[in-house]
Order: structure tokens, then sequence, then C-alpha cells
């Protein structure tokens, strides 16, 4: 790993206090950035501030990326008090089990409020600071953004947004020097899978399926995210990288050799 890669930088991460979010602000303190993470409960970015490596620096912000005023004035609050900001992580994310038929309208809300609007939400009121340094953003998607999966028809519809919001950003400001890009993982040991971790039967399947035969752990998923936000990416934009041990790989056909 490159030392200080991120020095001087100062980077948002939404979702920050668990899982994915967590190790990413791991990952781009230990390069030296200044980071800040967001979400709703402060208890839960505090703990991730105590867990946090040695000499770290992150500072926490209390804020629902659903409530657009709450996302706006978070990045304004972040801008004024540290001059810059040069990475946005929106990693915040929901998902909810049902088909369409059994998706009541409340919960269909809620997850596009969380995985589709709080993207677009912090993205807007980021995007003139990110312009000035030549900054970037990377979205945390979903491989369940590129295809489908049963019973989860609320997710998959608002990580599916999520993919071609990126993609109309990438070519929206790529020429201002604002990269846009995202990353895609399958089955990872978050809090938010948790329930999938209780369920022998259902992480055998994923095990079949995946052909590194285990789910992510959050600092791999971090870690790709962190190779988008860097120096090493500097020419990739409206890219969108599975991180899902080869789940995509596969034409969906059973094994049969």
């Amino acid at each position: 790993m490159e030392e200080n890669r991120f020095a001087d930088k100062v980077v948002v991460i939404t979702g920050g206090g668990s899982g994915i979010g967590a190790a990413a602000a791991y990952r781009f303190a230990r390069e030296g950035a200044t980071v800040i993470i967001a979400g709703r409960t402060g208890s839960t970015l505090e703990a991730a501030v105590a867990a946090a490596p040695t000499g770290s620096k992150i500072s926490t912000r209390v804020a629902d990326v659903s409530d657009e005023s709450a996302v706006t004035a978070l990045i304004k609050e972040v801008t004024e008090a540290y001059g810059r900001l040069d990475v946005l992580v929106n990693n915040a994310g929901i998902g909810a089990p049902g088909t369409v038929e059994h998706t009541d309208t409340a919960t269909w809300r809620r997850v596009f409020a969380v995985d589709a609007d709080g993207v677009f939400f912090a993205s807007r009121a980021a995007l003139p600071h990110l312009r000035r340094v030549g900054g970037c953003i990377v979205n945390v998607g979903s491989v369940s953004g590129l295809g489908g999966d049963w019973g989860l028809a609320a997710y998959n519809a608002a990580k599916g947004a999520l993919v071609n919001l990126t993609n109309a950003m990438a070519l929206d400001h790529g020429h201002e020097g604002v990269r846009v890009n995202a990353v895609h993982p399958s089955l990872t040991r978050t809090p938010m899978a948790a329930p999938l971790f209780d369920n022998a039967e259902a992480l055998a399947g994923f095990r079949r399926r995946i052909p590194m035969q285990r789910p992510a752990e959050p600092a791999e998923v971090a870690d790709v995210i962190a190779f988008l936000a860097g120096p090493d990416a500097r020419f990739v934009n409206g890219a969108h990288i599975p991180v899902d041990g080869g789940l995509s790989a596969s034409s969906g056909q059973p094994r049969m050799f």
C-alpha cells in the first residue's frame, strides 16, 4: 500500500459507521486523508472512530442521506470546516425483501430515498467543491443493481438506478475533471447482511454461486474504493467494478461438468 496517497485530501463517506463505510474510512485514513463519516446514529459513528487505526483523522457528522436539507448542510459544513472536498463515497444503503406485489409503498419509498435519493442529494451538493480540486465520487452499488434477484424488487430497482446515475454523472462531469465510478459488491460481511450469515442454507447457496466460495470482507471492497479514488485510476470514469469473487462472471446457467 502506498503511504500518504491521500495526504491533505478530505473524504466524506456516507453510511460510514460500520461495514464497508467504516472499512473505507480506515483505508483512507491510513493513507493520510482527513475523513468525515456520516450516518443516522451518533453512537455507531463514535464506535467506528474508537475502532480506527491509531493516528487516524476521522470525525463524525450525524445526517440521514434521505433528508435533502441534512445532506446539503453536511457538505456545506465540511467544506467550510476543511476548506475543500476531494472524495465523496456514497455508501449509505438499505434493503428490504419483497416482490412488487408484496412491497408496500412506504417500504418502496424508503429504499429509494436512501439508495437513490441520497446519492443524488450528496452528489449534487458535493459537485461544485469536487470540481474546484479535480475530485471524484465513488458510489457503492451492488451486484443486485447489475442483475435481478428473487424477492428484492425495491432494492434491485434502487441499485439499478444508482448504476445509470453513475453513468450520467460520469458523462456530465468528466470534462470538468470530476470522475464518477462505482463498486458493486456481492455478499459482504456487514451488519446489513447479518441475517444471511445466520441462515446456513442461504450462506451455502452463496458459496456454491461465488467462484471464490466465500463472502467478501468489508476491507476488500474498501480497497477497490480507494483505488477508484486514487491517482492510479486517474483516467477511469464511468466504470462499474464488481467486487463479488467472480459471481457476475457466470452466464447464470447451472454447473454442468
